[in-house]
């Protein structure tokens, strides 16, 4: 996250090379692709340093999200649209958030999900495609 909010506040500065620098070394460090104009909110966090995470550079996450390893949150092919993630998201290790989705606020993604659909606020969703397997609880109790 370091690297990201150096790079993010150049990108915000309007300094055009050096945000691909970080990019760069966000990519040989960690072995992710976590980009400086990616908007992400305060206090969200990689799991492992975010070993193999790759998040689109039109995404906006909220504020206070885990993300786990091997996450990916991007388009889909012929989609022009990126998800857009809610505040207190927890995204476990493997899930796919892809295409022009919007994630509510406290929301679970389990392991390996694949999401492909909208996610209302306050539940958990798991599986291939992902469906909602609990509704009506707060993400801040799961992680």
């Amino acid at each position: 996250m370091i690297l990201y909010k150096v790079g993010s506040w150049f990108y915000r500065k309007k300094c055009s090379v050096i945000p691909k620098f970080f990019n760069g070394l966000i990519r040989r460090l960690h072995n992710s692709a976590v980009y400086s104009e990616t908007v992400i909110g305060k206090g969200t966090v990689f799991g492992y340093g975010g070993i193999a995470v790759v998040i689109h550079k039109r995404t906006v996450i909220g504020e206070n999200c885990v993300i786990g390893t091997c996450v990916t949150i991007g388009g889909r092919s012929k989609s022009e649209g990126v998800p857009m993630i809610g505040n207190d998201v927890y995204i476990a290790t493997g899930a796919k958030v892809l295409g022009s989705i919007i994630v509510g606020d406290n929301v679970v993604i389990g392991a390996n999900a694949v999401v492909i659909e909208d996610v209302p606020s306050n539940c958990i969703v798991a599986g291939v495609p992902a469906r909602i397997i609990k509704s009506g609880i707060t993400a801040r109790g799961y992680f």
